[in-house]
């Protein structure tokens, strides 16, 4: 049978010119062949969990020497913080251009808010907001480490034990480090102690950063002495526990399980200009005064920081 032939239908208008062309009919488009089909999204997701998994069971993932798992980071740990982070602390970051694109660094941090979200919440603001989306290489003290669940997970995250010589590995193979000098006097101090900095020990960190030569990042954060307000402390239950303090706050123990969500402050972490320490040697590291006097200028550097900060501050929660 002949194929038919398809004519255009012309309506109304009477014969067609002479000089007036038929212009070819569009050819329908072709159907896509089924393993040509855009796979669903759900799919898609459920491939990459699978495949995640796969690679978690038989192990065919990479860990560092100090144990920090990029992969679980990324799929897992950071994806956990970020709602913290974006919508319940609404956090505000300011001059991540001063982070190196490359390198080693130094970051000096104030620590505050019994509980140390202000850590997680500059770990996010290293890795998210950096074009490079570096990673922060926490130092932590002993006691986190003896934590069965916490322990494991924080050195999964890039923790490692806050001494000089593991600080100085790491700087010295190109990573950020963050230390927070005031440690647990800084996280465990009374809500009316908010923003006024302690002690920042004897300078360990900067004698760090002089033997690697890298630079010291001061970081200031406000919005972490809001969210646990610590109003008293249970000292012979701490004891009993083995920690450092036991928190009474607005809602806890009041509220139980319930008093142990954070209150929904306003956060700022600022990182301030870097200093420089390529012009000093080694033997630098061994100048007690020296040490003195760069130890006080970052804790300066980040106590009238904070108070800017603060200043500009009109309400805790709102900003």
């Amino acid at each position: 049978m002949a194929e038919a032939r398809v004519i255009p239908i012309r309506g109304n208008r009477g014969p067609a010119r002479a000089d007036e062309q038929a212009s070819p009919a569009a050819a329908p488009p072709m159907p896509m062949a089924p393993d040509e089909q855009e796979q669903p999204a759900w799919e898609t997701a459920l491939e990459q969990v699978l495949e995640f998994l796969r690679r978690r069971l038989t192990g065919d993932y990479q860990v560092d020497e100090f144990g920090f798992d990029p992969e679980l980071t990324e799929a897992m740990l950071l994806p956990t913080l970020r709602p913290l982070y974006q919508r319940w602390f609404r956090v505000e970051t300011i001059g991540a251009h001063h982070l190196p694109e490359t390198g080693g660094a130094l970051l000096v941090a104030n620590h505050s808010g019994t509980l140390p979200l202000d850590a997680a919440m500059t770990t996010v603001a290293v890795h998210d907001e950096h074009p490079s989306h570096r990673y922060l290489r926490l130092l932590g003290a002993d006691l986190m480490f003896t934590l069965p669940v916490s322990g494991s997970l924080a050195r999964k995250a890039g923790v490692t034990l806050a001494c000089n010589p593991d600080a100085e590995r790491l700087m010295n193979a190109g990573e950020i480090v963050g230390v927070f000098p005031e440690g647990f006097k800084g996280i465990g101090k009374p809500f009316r102690d908010r923003y006024k900095l302690q002690r920042f020990g004897r300078g360990g960190f900067v004698s760090a950063a002089l033997r690697t030569g890298v630079p010291i990042i001061p970081c200031s954060i406000v919005g972490a002495e809001e969210t646990y307000p610590k109003i008293g402390d249970i000292a012979p239950l701490a004891r009993l526990l083995g920690a450092p303090y036991f928190p009474i706050t607005p809602t806890f123990p009041l509220l139980g399980p319930a008093g142990l969500v954070p209150l929904p402050s306003k956060w700022y972490i600022e990182f301030g200009e870097p200093i420089r320490t390529d012009h000093l040697t080694p033997a630098d590291a061994e100048d007690p005064m020296l040490v003195f006097n760069m130890t006080d200028q970052v804790r300066e550097t980040i106590q009238h920081t904070l108070y800017r900060l603060l200043s500009q501050r009109r309400n805790v929660f709102l900003g």
